[in-house]
């Protein structure tokens, strides 16, 4: 298969052409993810819960840059971000990977093999806020990614951010909405949720958070 494999621009305000250069300038798109977008794109519409190539780029950027040794992704549907982030981290790291379906983490589970990350990546199946309670409370993650259910952002955002190390990094994907946020006629549940989501984070002074147009919204906040 080509490295080039086309894949579905994210960024609601960007053309498409915009965004195939992004996508050009970053990262590159290697055959294991090509193949990977591939078979996510053949589950039909679920295959947008997939991240885009560039923010995939920058998730393995900002865990080499953090050196992370311990990270939590909420949310790995058919592996493509948990892929990113451990090719991030160093030999002996550990990524706690969250998810509901055992279907489309079978596909990940290949995935993670073809990359030659599997051993680096702890899948962990059930409800994400009982696995995140149930994570020793010391603050030692270093990185966590949030791309779940929007309901329960503030929910997973709360667990989360006590185990984070100062100067850890909490990512949360989604956070525009396509642009819903803004849309005073938007009242669905979702857009909601990720409205009190997004007021929580920039009110809360325990971090720095500053949030990203990258895909469809990425906030970012470091523990202080």
């Amino acid at each position: 298969m080509s490295d080039d494999a086309p894949t579905e621009p994210k960024a609601f305000f960007l053309s498409n052409e915009l965004a195939d250069y992004v996508a050009a300038h970053s990262r590159g798109v290697d055959p294991v993810l090509a193949e990977l977008v591939e078979q996510t794109n053949a589950l039909g519409e679920v295959a947008r819960m997939q991240v885009a190539p560039d923010q995939g780029a920058f998730l393995t950027v900002l865990t080499r840059a953090l050196g992370t040794t311990l990270a939590v992704e909420v949310g790995t549907f058919t592996g493509y971000s948990s892929i990113c982030i451990a090719r991030g981290m160093a030999e002996g790291a550990r990524l706690i990977a969250c998810d509901l379906s055992d279907e489309w983490t079978t596909i990940a589970r290949r995935a993670w093999l073809d990359a030659g990350v599997a051993d680096r990546i702890e899948l962990r199946l059930g409800p994400a806020l009982d696995t995140l309670r149930r994570l020793p409370t010391e603050p030692v993650i270093d990185l966590a990614f949030i791309d779940a259910d929007k309901g329960g952002y503030l929910d997973y955002y709360e667990e989360l951010l006590p185990r984070l190390r100062p100067g850890g990094v909490l990512l949360a994907d989604n956070v525009l909405w396509s642009g819903r946020v803004v849309d005073d006629a938007a009242d669905d549940a979702d857009t909601v949720a990720l409205r009190a989501f997004n007021d929580h984070v920039a009110r809360d002074d325990r971090v720095d958070a500053v949030l990203l147009t990258i895909a469809d919204g990425l906030t970012m906040a470091t523990k202080r």
